[in-house]
């Protein structure tokens, strides 16, 4: 059994790691709980964002965490435009024909990014990149305190606009009945891009959280969004709040898992725990939808 002193850090930068997969599970969760579909393409989104980050600090000098209030709008507008001009209109209103489209377009941005930018790995200097916080029973990393107050932010400020708004009102009408919402005459396909848009805005957040101290190359992105759809499954398919939970629950047994196990096998836990959820609660542990 392992003492205190070294379970607490490991637990306290669990939650901090967590944080960020929480954000990007959001926006996959959010996607599914309205469009009911699972966006194949987000982890190619948030490799773009990762590369937008990337290049707005050294063509721009903008610090990231700066560069997420220019990034942040357009990439809503970006997944808008996908969402509205070509992932509808592709589908013809079939589920299974947006599946298809949203493979697509994974498949189109990461080589995309392949052709423009090869597959070197890139990397930025920041100084407070290795910056830590000590707390006396705990050093922990300055990158990780911010994104983690970030994340609960943007959260707060994502239930404000779910529940306190026309526009997060009509979004929750259309999850929960979308042909009842649109004879009361919301406009149902406006509604889908504006939720696809928030769904790419919070992976713009996340990829100029990570960029100080993750490298980015063309298929960056697919490590956590495979973590992410085990979020969304664990919180329960379409829940919000599952999947913030979810993602700092997923946070503390990967950091458990690695100090029990050893690092390069710490994602091990995530896994098993995912299998079991599936097996024992395949609901989630937070099933309620949007």
């Amino acid at each position: 059994m392992l003492s205190p002193v070294i379970l607490i850090p490991a637990v306290l930068n669990g939650l901090l790691i967590g944080a960020v997969y929480a954000l990007v599970a959001l926006g996959l969760t959010l996607i599914y709980g309205v469009l009911h579909i699972i966006n194949f393409a987000h982890g190619a989104l948030l490799t773009a964002a990762m590369f937008a980050a990337f290049f707005v600090h050294r063509l721009l000098g903008l610090d990231p965490y700066l560069a997420a209030v220019l990034l942040t709008p357009l990439f809503f507008v970006f997944g808008y435009g996908l969402q509205r001009f070509i992932i509808a209109p592709a589908a013809h209103g079939e589920d299974r024909n947006i599946l298809l489209v949203t493979l697509g377009l994974a498949v189109i941005i990461e080589n995309g990014l392949l052709y423009a930018f090869r597959a070197d790995t890139r990397t930025i200097n920041l100084d407070y990149a290795f910056r830590v916080i000590d707390l006396g029973i705990v050093f922990l990393a300055v990158p990780r305190v911010v994104a983690f107050g970030v994340v609960i932010v943007v959260a707060l400020i994502l239930w404000f606009v779910m529940s306190r708004t026309d526009t997060g009102r009509a979004i929750r009408a259309v999850a929960k009945e979308k042909l009842g919402a649109e004879l009361s005459g919301i406009d149902v396909a406006h509604i889908y891009a504006v939720t696809f848009g928030l769904g790419t805005a919070c992976l713009a957040i996340a990829a100029c959280l990570l960029i100080p101290t993750y490298y980015v190359n063309p298929q960056a992105g697919n490590a956590f969004v495979l973590i992410a759809f085990t979020i969304v499954v664990l919180g329960g398919m379409g829940s919000v709040a599952g999947a913030l939970l979810g993602g700092l629950f997923v946070g503390v047994v990967e950091s458990l898992s690695g100090l029990y196990l050893g690092e390069s096998l710490g994602q091990l836990g995530i896994f098993v725990m995912f299998i079991l959820v599936l097996l024992f609660r395949p609901n989630g542990l937070f099933g309620e939808r949007i």
